[in-house]
């Protein structure tokens, strides 16, 4: 029986993926095999000796102590895309409230109650919040991976010329990018074509702050930035000084900060980006499914600190090794199950960085004598006998 501890609520429908006779799912374990969480800081938890992996119910993973698991040998998975389609019809609303000024039309309506004659005093004051439409206008989009694809995509049928940037993109996003978005090959590109920009990446020490002072000289007058990605990913200080000089027209984020409230020019929604009851389902349902591949039968798919490895069974044992990526080591453990008189029927071992992972499937008697020759192994982190 594995033992599931729940640090935040998860939709029913990740949890039915847990069949109660093969895990225990409560909030209260004590001593879990693996960790379903949300949004709750991990940071300085305490991992428990036995814990094997995390799921996080989400893309972003700044909750958790990735480095530390890794040291450790736990897998940390999240759920890249099980929540794109919510976000990006928040990002395709946000075009309009940055362009439409309707955030602060909608507060002057508010104040008008009680006042005698409305429609006449509609009329005068409507002229204040006049925006552009989107219709013709340049969008770009900064980072196309599940998110920025589909809000590419959805704004091109908007009549958005829309640009993409994305030195990392992937095959399948690239596969799913519609051909009527421009590639632009560097940032500078983007910004100075641009009447609007939305940003779609995670935040590294490379990507924080990086929508700065620098960046908006780059950028047209009056452009009008989105953010549904990160707060951290843009300089606030840099930010209110260009909407007070006018070099940025509207910012519209989810990430409120004290600075920003109130601002004008500033739009902050309460991170409502992933808040639909079918993201939080979608996004409960592939961490479920994440972790029970993993904690069954090994497979590692949407990790965050190792490589995805998936190897389909071939009956006998399955021996799962992560280890440090360094030479010998494959020699090592398929020499050990020789050793044990094990015959390797399947085998894959993939790499991340400095880490890797390796699983066999046998036939033969896999006792205590493998194991412990695999864990004798310079280099090795952890291993299990599935």
């Amino acid at each position: 029986m594995q033992e599931i501890l729940t640090l935040n609520s998860i939709s029913p429908k990740g949890l039915e993926r847990l069949p109660s006779s093969l895990f225990h799912v409560a909030d209260d374990v004590e001593d879990p095999t693996g960790i379903l969480v949300r949004s709750q800081n991990m940071q300085e938890k305490p991992l428990p000796a036995n814990l094997l992996a995390i799921a996080r119910a989400g893309a972003g993973t700044n909750n958790i102590p990735v480095d530390k698991c890794t040291e450790q040998g736990i897998v940390v998975f999240n759920t890249p895309g099980a929540n794109a389609n919510a976000v990006k019809e928040l990002t395709i609303a946000a075009l309009i409230l940055a362009c439409r000024n309707l955030a602060p039309a909608l507060a002057w309506v508010g104040g008008l109650k009680g006042t005698p004659d409305i429609a006449k005093q509609v009329e005068k004051g409507k002229s204040r919040f006049v925006g552009p439409e989107l219709a013709g206008k340049k969008l770009g989009v900064i980072g196309l991976g599940a998110i920025g694809v589909k809000v590419a995509n959805t704004a091109t049928h908007l009549g958005l010329q829309v640009y993409g940037y994305d030195p990392y993109i992937s095959v399948e996003a690239a596969w799913n990018l519609s051909r009527n978005v421009i590639h632009c090959v560097n940032l500078g590109d983007l910004y100075s074509q641009c009447d609007l920009i939305t940003v779609h990446v995670p935040v590294t020490k490379d990507t924080t702050g990086f929508i700065n002072d620098e960046a908006i000289a780059q950028m047209k007058q009056g452009v009008r930035i989105l953010n549904f990605a990160r707060g951290e990913l843009v300089d606030n200080a840099a930010m209110l000084t260009a909407l007070h000089n006018g070099r940025v027209a509207a910012y519209v984020c989810d990430f409120p900060a004290e600075e920003l409230i109130g601002e004008s020019g500033v739009v902050t929604l309460p991170h409502l980006g992933a808040s639909t009851p079918e993201s939080e389902e979608n996004c409960a349902v592939m961490a479920a499914d994440e972790l029970k591949d993993y904690l069954l039968n090994g497979n590692i798919r949407n990790s965050v600190n190792l490589p995805g490895v998936e190897l389909p069974r071939v009956g006998g044992s399955r021996i799962c090794v992560l280890h440090k990526n360094v030479p010998g080591m494959l020699s090592g453990i398929t020499g050990a199950a020789s050793e044990a008189g094990l015959n390797i029927e399947n085998l894959v071992n993939k790499s991340r960085k400095d880490v890797a992972y390796t699983m066999l499937d046998v036939s033969g008697n896999v006792g205590g004598g493998v194991i412990s020759r695999l864990r004798g192994l310079e280099g090795c982190i952890r291993v299990r006998i599935i």
